[in-house]
């Protein structure tokens, strides 16, 4: 059976306990067993690269503790995924530029903070399939992506609130190879209620997630 990893924690406003329960539901509908920590002591398990598929990280800005950021590295290198949405994966640990590199990208910036927008699936495949364009309403993420990425959803931005990003094309759904594990990410998922508004949101991060499980 594949089995996942979620550590959540960190900034409270992304409402990392509702969101991971959210998916982690999901994920069991899915028949993948999922361990759920608070803390981040578990990712220094000696056997985090054979006992977990994928590992989903849930944890707004902070620190990871020593050792933790090369423990995901190297399970990720050896073919644990790593897949995860919004703040919780792509704006935690922000001083550290190894998992940066592993994850793809990282927040800076949100014009407008709740606002309504709409994200266009650019591609076919099967993590976005069924889906052309998402109406939604909450933080329109401005990102500094890797170009590596392949990506699966842009959102475009209308200069209404700084013009000087006036129709600038921004990735916001991609998935990526780091090493031999597969890497996911999606930026909505603000709260719970983003999932509850616009469901697609939480099919298509569960779909990324499975996708992203080692093989």
């Amino acid at each position: 059976m594949n089995k996942a990893l979620i550590f959540r924690g960190g900034w409270a406003g992304h409402d990392p306990v509702n969101t991971s329960d959210m998916v982690a539901e999901k994920l069991r509908s899915n028949g993948v067993e999922v361990d759920i920590f608070d803390s981040q002591e578990c990712l220094l398990d000696p056997d985090l690269s054979s006992k977990y598929s994928v590992i989903i990280p849930v944890w707004t800005m902070g620190e990871l503790i020593s050792g933790a950021s090369q423990a995901i590295e190297k399970a990720v290198r050896a073919g644990v995924g790593i897949a995860g949405w919004h703040g919780g994966m792509c704006d935690a640990f922000r001083n550290d530029t190894s998992y940066q590199f592993i994850t793809g990208g990282q927040w800076v910036a949100h014009p407008g903070n709740i606002i309504d927008y709409e994200v266009e699936i650019v591609s076919e495949d099967p993590i976005v399939q069924d889906f052309k364009i998402l109406k939604i309403h909450s933080e329109q993420y401005y990102m500094h992506v890797d170009p590596s990425n392949e990506v699966l959803a842009t959102t475009r931005y209308n200069g209404d609130i700084l013009p000087w990003i006036n129709g600038t094309v921004m990735p916001v759904i991609w998935k990526r190879k780091y090493g031999e594990g597969k890497v996911f990410y999606c930026a909505m998922g603000h709260t719970a209620k983003d999932f509850q508004n616009t469901p697609e949101i939480l099919e298509i991060i569960v779909r990324g997630i499975l996708w992203a499980m080692r093989d």
